[in-house]
């Protein structure tokens, strides 16, 4: 079997200026990740891979270059998720290590399933995972937009969709065993209340992997997300659906529901990648057949 990996960098309103670095972004991952996956690693080592990619990219809303909750802090979150035996592991309220998912595979490995904040950062160090000054996760580029939202008084973080950027990245890939894995990671939403979560590390909001069915990873806002569970939603889709549809119906489900706007990317248990968002544009990348590697900021219809 082929292996396959789709990744996405986010669903917001991208800029024409900044447009050039999320293709470099999202074709860098896929990039990193499809020799692995050609040379016989598992889905998980691949999604893991490219999601480092996007982490260390200050163009993304992860790792260095995420945003600042409202007390001007980075607080990171991730998950990443097993397809063939259904493990997962999720962190919350990172905030001195610049790759969160790999402290979330290390969780996958335990018998738990998500840790936050400092208990999260404590099994890190015991793990052996690197740990960095805050300040090396922080870009000027963040530090204005802090300075600008946050000084609006009444400011919701929602009230920034438009013309904030959003870039949570993401990564859905299938070994040539057949395994799926699907892993996801975000510095969140600008301003955010101190503490907040949102879809990223939960299993079946932000992150979904299951061998049967699909993988998929989201990124928008995510309290709709978790409130419709829109990750496990669109791969139950697949039992009927293809990708494209699934994906589709995903965010229809999302938007009839509860109003929200995000993008979702996914795989099948077939191969067959799907895409969809009702945000102005999702930047994403996958493998075609001969590994050559699709870039696009995507244009909603």
């Amino acid at each position: 079997m082929r292996p396959r990996i789709i990744v996405h960098g986010g669903a917001w309103t991208i800029p024409a200026e900044r447009r050039q670095e999320h293709l470099d972004g999202v074709r860098a991952a896929v990039e990193a990740a499809w020799p692995l996956l050609e040379q016989g690693a598992d889905a998980l080592d691949a999604v893991q891979a490219a999601v480092n990619v996007m982490e260390a990219d200050p163009t993304f809303d992860a790792g260095r270059g995420a945003v600042l909750n409202a007390d001007g802090q980075i607080e990171l979150d991730a998950a990443i998720m097993d397809g063939r035996t259904l493990n997962y592991g999720g962190v919350a309220g990172v905030r001195r290590f610049m790759t969160p998912v790999d402290i979330a595979r290390k969780v996958l490995e335990t018998e738990f399933c998500l840790l936050i904040a400092d208990g999260a950062e404590r099994f890190a160090r015991e793990c052996g995972l690197p740990e960095v000054d805050p300040r090396e996760l922080l870009t000027d580029r963040e530090l204005e937009l802090y300075q600008k939202l946050c000084s609006r008084e009444g400011y919701c973080t929602h009230d920034a969709f438009k013309p904030v950027p959003q870039g949570t990245v993401g990564a859905v890939a299938m070994d040539v065993r057949g395994n799926i894995a699907a892993a996801t990671s975000t510095g969140g939403t600008p301003c955010k209340k101190p503490g907040r979560v949102g879809d990223s590390p939960l299993c079946g909001a932000g992150t979904y992997a299951d061998n049967e069915t699909g993988g998929a990873s989201a990124t928008g806002f995510g309290e709709g997300i978790i409130r419709t569970l829109m990750t496990r939603s669109a791969c139950d889709c697949l039992r009927g659906h293809d990708a494209m549809q699934a994906a589709r119906m995903g965010i229809e489900l999302l938007h009839r529901r509860v109003q929200g706007h995000a993008g979702l990317i996914m795989l099948d248990n077939r191969g067959e990648y799907g895409f969809y968002h009702n945000t102005d544009h999702m930047a994403f990348a996958y493998a075609r057949h001969d590994g050559s590697v699709h870039a696009s900021v995507h244009m909603a219809e």
